[in-house]
């Protein structure tokens, strides 16, 4: 008559236990929980009928440099607010795309998104302009007006370059009034 063997999982098992027969348990570390995941972005829905023609275009080309602005900090606000804005301390609530567009269709459009956006009550937005590396000078137009024109809209308090995840340098992070008739509070 044969013996009987252990199938091998079990003696791997009893192998493992007598291996780990003397370790003690390391204490609970001080680490921190992880982040939450962000919440996606809402898609906004076009602005049409009377909503659309109270968007006035008001801004300007016009002393838009050859390199774009890479931050903007209203006057009165906070650099501290800058430096949460850059950190990602503000979650990012929705976001326009202005690839493909030319300078007037990207202008009105970002008028309209910022508008209802505000609207809305929304904080943080991102504005993705592109990089405009397929240009004959190699800067992109709309990246140089759209940051221009953001400085001119009484909305944005800041803004600064995008992180890598939401577009590195062809998009912008802003940082909204939550009512353009409101004083600031943070």
């Amino acid at each position: 008559m044969k013996d009987k063997k252990e199938p091998p999982e079990a003696e791997d098992a009893e192998l493992f236990r007598q291996a780990l027969a003397g370790v003690t348990r390391l204490p609970p570390s001080n680490r921190a929980a992880p982040a939450r995941p962000k919440p996606r972005p809402v898609p906004l829905a076009p602005v049409r009928g009377a909503r659309a023609a109270a968007v006035t275009d008001a801004l300007s080309d016009h002393g838009a440099e050859d390199q774009p602005l890479t931050e903007f900090l209203r006057n009165g606000i906070s650099r501290m607010i800058l430096r949460k804005l850059r950190r990602g301390q503000f979650p990012v609530q929705d976001s326009l795309d202005l690839h493909g567009l030319n300078s007037d269709a990207a202008r009105k459009l970002l008028l309209e998104f910022l508008r209802e956006a505000t609207r809305r009550g929304l904080r943080c937005v991102c504005i993705i302009h592109g990089k405009g590396r397929h240009t004959d000078s190699g800067q992109g137009i709309l990246k140089i007006r759209a940051r221009h024109w953001l400085t001119q809209c009484v909305e944005v308090l800041a803004f600064c370059e995008a992180p890598p995840n939401h577009g590195g340098s062809g998009a912008v992070l802003l940082l909204l009034k939550s009512d353009a008739n409101a004083p600031e509070k943070f």
